[in-house]
């Protein structure tokens, strides 16, 4: 619940805080707002995009915002460099980001030069590497994963250039995707992006920087380039402008316009005092990130992340700071061990309920159209397994043979130690003799046996996709209706004929009421209630502590939840005594922070 929460609300409408409620229904929240805007469902991307579109031609172009200028410069990628790739047509389209790996003298950079990204310097009109990009976090060298704007091989200050405007060596047409068109299908638009030749190693290549890639995709009109002094705000057929946005929100221009011009010039007053709150049911579904990605933008361009009473509030896994450093311990044991196997829920479960089978996007109606053929005909199964194999995406299980016996076989053939290890598991991998399990999900190896659910509905109101759980996952009686057979276009996922029913052997379910997933489990734990125990309650996504008193002893069999995990803890200790021993573990971490 954010109940807790409500009364910030309240009490900041009450200093004087405008709230403008962005709702297709008229929500509780609605009632209590200064202004509603009844957007679409579904819709939200066009609004904030359009949003983002006014920010940029007002607060960047027609006029510069100290604040906004340095903020963008220190704390977000739009001053890095990227480089263009040449089409057939003479065309560009963006590629990846220039690298210290890109000149003949590294930057001056011995460790993960593939790694570090580049800006432009102003004050030296020179490409410079600044500190804090990925690359600095595995560096054996310490003190430079940070975002200080200085030269990471000299510590010289640098003032990072947004735009090359007026300085370029060429102005070329850069092609971006149209999604929003009627038909449904992508369709390339071309815009105006200045920029600078380089002599990269392998060759010259044309650079420019995230800004100035930023401005021709959100539609911009730039005089310099187009030579038009008008703003296109009532264009409906260019993408991203106020008019486009109305012909799909039904928002009406004006107040998108106004809207937007009142939240970037509070930030410019409050220096990032604007803040955007969120809930997660527009982002519930797959494949339905565009949401949150304009709304991140549009805090981004007007310096509130990270501002007291600015931001992004995400609510629902905002993962809050404050409880978290206590819980952590609790939740994962990590004064027993450094890390715990982790995994991305949706993947997880996209994987495993076997929805991969069934799913008919395909990966190529999604993708840029001048993208490189390098991934074509790829399902989107096939990208989760991608990202797995990188380092991208945490996931579990990892390997398709067991990580204990494992790390048993590295030690028979003379592993001594974390490194060595590590070298065998790579070369079992890159000689086809080990496996990633997401390669073959639907091995019995791979398939989860044992399921805990505490203290929330999976069966019910979290699943996304809840007849396949049902019948993937559970075995259970199940309304799946379609065939599968989609899924055998995957290139990286070995294909099974005959898909599993059933995985799981037991399902425990932890909760002080029978919901739908306790109707579906083999057992369950009945917990006290928040009046039956003497507890403290959190989670990593509450700002907040819950003290709970006990007002009556627990029901019948029910315990705390600590009693429950305890329990069990004891007892799983007891039978590892006799039945597991005295083991190494191995574990794959997926890229962290």
């Amino acid at each position: 619940t954010r109940t807790p929460d409500a009364h910030f609300y309240a009490e900041v409408r009450y200093k004087g805080t405008k709230v403008v409620a962005v709702a297709p229904d008229y929500a509780e929240y609605v009632k209590f707002a200064d202004e509603w805007l009844p957007v679409r469902a579904g819709t939200d991307a066009a609004l904030f995009l359009a949003m983002g579109h006014v920010v940029l031609q007002e607060f960047f172009l027609q006029k510069q915002i100290p604040y906004f200028q340095d903020y963008a410069r220190r704390f977000t990628d739009l001053p890095m460099q990227l480089l263009l790739r040449p089409l057939d047509d003479g065309c560009y389209a963006s590629d990846r980001f220039l690298r210290a790996s890109d000149f003949a003298d590294q930057q001056g950079q011995k460790e993960h030069p593939e790694w570090k990204t580049i800006v432009y310097d102003e004050r030296t009109r020179s490409y410079r590497c600044p500190k804090g990009s990925i690359g600095f976090r595995w560096d054996k060298a310490e003190g430079k994963w940070n975002l200080l704007p200085e030269d990471a091989a000299t510590g010289e200050p640098i003032k990072a250039e947004l735009s090359c405007l007026g300085q370029q060596d060429a102005v070329v047409s850069v092609v971006f995707p149209d999604y929003g068109n009627s038909d449904g299908e992508a369709h390339l638009v071309e815009r105006k992006v200045p920029a600078r030749r380089l002599q990269c190693v392998g060759g010259e290549r044309l650079v420019c920087s995230v800004f100035d890639l930023l401005l021709a995709q959100y539609g911009v009109n730039r005089f310099e380039i187009e030579g038009n002094t008008d703003t296109d705000y009532g264009d409906v057929n260019r993408l991203f402008t106020p008019a486009w946005q109305e012909s799909i929100t039904s928002i009406p221009q004006a107040d998108c316009i106004r809207i937007a011009q009142e939240f970037a010039e509070n930030a410019v007053l409050t220096r990032g005092k604007s803040m955007v709150i969120v809930g997660a049911g527009t982002n519930h579904w797959y494949h339905n990130d565009m949401n949150y990605r304009a709304i991140i933008n549009l805090v981004h361009l007007c310096g509130c992340v990270g501002q007291s009473g600015g931001g992004w509030a995400h609510y629902v896994g905002q993962e809050a700071l404050r409880p978290q450093a206590g819980w952590l311990p609790l939740a994962f044991a990590s004064d027993w061990h450094p890390h715990t196997r982790q995994a991305a829920g949706t993947s997880y479960w996209y994987l495993h309920t076997d929805q991969w089978r069934y799913e008919r996007v395909t990966a190529d109606s999604l993708m840029h159209p001048a993208a490189k053929a390098r991934y074509r005909g790829h399902t989107l199964a096939d990208y989760n397994v991608v990202a797995e194999r990188l380092g991208w995406l945490p996931a579990a299980p990892h390997f398709q043979r067991n990580p204990l016996d494992i790390a048993q076989a590295a030690e028979q053939v003379g592993a001594q130690n974390a490194e060595s290890v590590a070298d065998y598991v790579v070369d079992e991998l890159q000689s086809g003799r080990l496996s990633f399990a997401s390669e073959d999900i639907d091995h019995p190896d791979n398939w989860p046996r044992n399921l805990f659910v505490w203290r929330s509905n999976l069966i019910g109101t979290n699943a996304k996709g809840h007849e396949y759980f049902l019948k993937h996952l559970l075995g259970a009686e199940n309304a799946v209706l379609g065939k599968d057979g989609a899924g055998a276009a995957s290139q990286e996922i070995h294909w099974r004929e005959k898909a599993p029913v059933g995985k799981l052997d037991l399902m425990v379910d932890i909760n002080f009421r029978l919901n739908s997933t306790g109707a579906y489990s083999d057992i369950i734990l009945p917990t006290a209630t928040w009046y039956e125990k003497d507890d403290l309650n959190t989670t990593d996504m509450h700002p907040f502590i819950h003290p709970l008193g006990a007002a009556v002893d627990p029901g019948w069999d029910s315990r705390s939840d600590w009693q429950i995990f305890r329990h069990l803890a004891k007892n799983f200790s007891v039978l590892a005594e006799k039945h597991l021993g005295k083991r190494k573990d191995l574990l794959a971490l997926a890229l962290l922070h």
